[in-house]
């Protein structure tokens, strides 16, 4: 049976077990290092690569004794990013020892800085873990150009999971909590771009009984920022049009939709990061000023869909509205200026059909004069 050295994120043991599907017996593991190799971040990504360097020393975790199946799925994991096994030696407390190593693809990524270890677990560590938790469940079911596609979406659903635990603000008089929710079984019916989980639960009622299992099918979908850019000086807003696929497949006659800026928070990036990030790439502005509205569900009943909503201050003159949008994404974006009246007008008379825009501008309409009153 083979022995693998690791010397990037799977020394981090939790992650492992994920990846073996299987608890790891202390015996079976050990500390380890590579001579004349060192370990750097991969530019631009949360994960390592290693290279030759004649004076530098690579420390690491091998496994040993790995059955068949243990290399099957770590082959599946490591291959979605490119990395192949070659056969080294390492040194261990009790000696040289053969082991292999996944190395990364020639040229396929760059080295940036050396990679550690401990600031990876703190800011990658439980993230990676849930999203190697469904990467798994693809084990056997899609190819690693399938899982290479997917992987971007992955990480985000990940990220999500993990903010969800750390930014909840919200409040529940009964007092139940997860714990109160029992996870019989979870299944991905479907997954590329988007997800659809399958979740079979058992959970706490009213009456203090325990309900029947119960499943609830729910499309997982990323976090988002929103932004309703607004200059209290000039007294208007810009809201921007697009194609949108959801009320074409609700058979709307009307699939181009007026709404605030919004996007997608990627992992590792804050709701007010990702405001100022998508405000520049589909308008062109420069925020000045973020005013939170509200961080909300947008469907709780069907969908992890988040909201962060914002009303953000910003100068628009005339000259700002255009086309905007990346080509890369397929946007094809168009800007519009209204002024504060006709923006609740529109509320007002049920035009405005998006439910963040509604949100946003009624907040607005609260707190107008003040944000006026300090421009």
């Amino acid at each position: 049976m083979p022995n693998l050295f690791f010397y990037g994120t799977l020394r981090h043991k939790p992650l492992l077990e994920i990846v073996l599907g299987r608890s790891l017996e202390p015996q079976s593991v050990a500390e380890a290092k590579l001579a004349q190799h060192s370990v750097h971040a991969a530019k631009g990504q949360p994960f390592p690569i290693i290279k030759s360097a004649d004076t530098s020393t690579a420390p690491g975790l091998v496994a040993r004794n790995l059955s068949h199946d243990d290399i099957a799925r770590l082959n599946f994991y490591e291959g979605g990013f490119d990395y192949s096994l070659q056969e080294v030696e390492i040194e261990t407390e009790c000696g040289t020892e053969r082991a292999e190593v996944y190395f990364p693809a020639p040229d396929r990524w760059q080295a940036d800085a050396p990679w550690s270890l401990p600031d990876w677990q703190a800011q990658w560590g439980e993230m990676t873990c849930l999203a190697a938790e469904e990467l798994m469940q693809y084990f056997g079911k899609r190819t690693a150009a399938e899982i290479d596609f997917m992987f971007p979406m992955i990480r985000a659903r990940a990220s999500v999971k993990q903010t969800a635990q750390q930014n909840n603000l919200a409040f529940s008089p009964s007092g139940f909590t997860r714990d109160d929710v029992t996870d019989v079984d979870l299944k991905f019916p479907y997954a590329k771009f988007f997800s659809i989980e399958e979740h079979s639960v058992q959970f706490r009622q009213y009456d203090g009984a325990q309900s029947a299992v119960v499943k609830r099918e729910v499309f997982a979908a990323s976090d988002a920022a929103i932004i309703l850019p607004y200059d209290p000086v000039r007294d208007r807003v810009m809201l921007i049009e697009q194609f949108r696929p959801g009320p074409y497949a609700r058979n709307d006659q009307l699939p181009w939709m007026l709404e605030p800026i919004a996007g997608r928070i990627d992992p590792g990036e804050t709701p007010e990061q990702a405001a100022t990030r998508e405000a520049h790439e589909e308008a062109g502005l420069d925020l000045t000023r973020l005013h939170k509205v509200a961080q909300c569900y947008a469907s709780p009943g069907c969908s992890t869909e988040y909201f962060f909503v914002y009303v953000a201050e910003a100068d628009l003159p005339d000259s700002v509205a255009g086309i905007a949008g990346l080509d890369s994404e397929a946007e094809d974006i168009k800007s519009y200026l209204f002024d504060f009246k006709r923006l609740m007008e529109l509320v007002d008379s049920m035009q405005a059909a998006n439910a963040p825009l509604v949100l946003a501008a009624l907040w607005l309409s609260r707190h107008r004069d003040r944000l006026r009153a300090k421009s």
